[in-house]
Formats: structure tokens, sequence, C-alpha cells
């Protein structure tokens, strides 16, 4: 009887090293393949999502690239949808014009915020610059 239980022990501790070794080895690919995106978005501004995805009632990805113009809002017709009720159909644009970028409210009902300040022009975006829409945080990263 000892022999039979001694057997399952071993077993169910083999078993939880290796989803152990499973576990790390699945957040070290994750990790790599983050990196992989990031890489490729040097090339070009992009916006990074600051909120935790996890905590999203909706899916969202967390980088988004900047190219031309490219309108974001609750509608599927935008470039980056945002499923939050306190986002407008259509929210925002962003216009890129020979490397600068723009941002511009589309009477929006609940108005975007750049760096804290409800916007109301079409205002140049910087490096480092947080944009709010809704319950969603943007960071501009050039």
């Amino acid at each position: 009887m000892f022999i039979i239980i001694s057997q399952g022990v071993k077993y169910i501790a083999t078993l939880i090293i290796y989803l152990f070794i499973f576990s790390i080895i699945r957040m070290i690919y994750l990790d790599i393949k983050s990196m992989s995106k990031m890489t490729m978005m040097k090339d070009g501004a992009y916006l990074k999502v600051v909120n935790r995805l996890d905590t999203l009632n909706f899916k969202m990805q967390e980088y988004y690239t900047l190219k031309g113009t490219i309108t974001i809002g609750r509608s599927s017709r935008n470039d980056i949808v945002i499923k939050d009720n306190f986002v407008s159909k259509k929210h925002l644009q962003i216009t890129d014009q020979n490397g600068t970028y723009f941002i511009e409210d589309l009477n929006s009902a609940n108005g975007t915020y750049l760096n804290g300040e409800l916007i109301h022009d079409i205002i140049e975006l910087r490096n480092g610059d947080r944009i709010g829409i809704g319950f969603i945080q943007f960071l501009f990263v050039e």
C-alpha cells in the first residue's frame, strides 16, 4: 500500500514540475513575441495602450501603428475600434503630415483628453503624450 501511495506522489510531483516548466517557457515565448512587435514598430509612430488589457471587458491590442490618417471610435468602420460605452462611434482622428502627427476630436460626446486636458482644436502630438478616450489611455510614441 505504501509503495502505491509513494508512486502516486512521485507522478503528481513530476506533473507539477512539468507544468511549472511549461508555464515558464510560455512566459518567455510571450515576452519574445511582444519584443518582436516592438522592433517592427520602431520604424514609425504608434499608440501603446496604458491600461491593463486583462481588466477591460472588451478586446484590444497592446500597440497600434500610425500610418496616414486613422480614426478611433466605437464603430467597426474605424481603424482602431474601442467597444467602450463612453467612446463615440467616431471619436477622434490622428493624421500624419510628413512625420508630424496631429490629433483632432470629432465632436465626441465625452471628449478627448491630451495629457489630462480636454482638447477643442487640432493639436500636434509629441513623443510621450497621453491620450484619454473614455476609460482607455494611450501613450503616443514617436
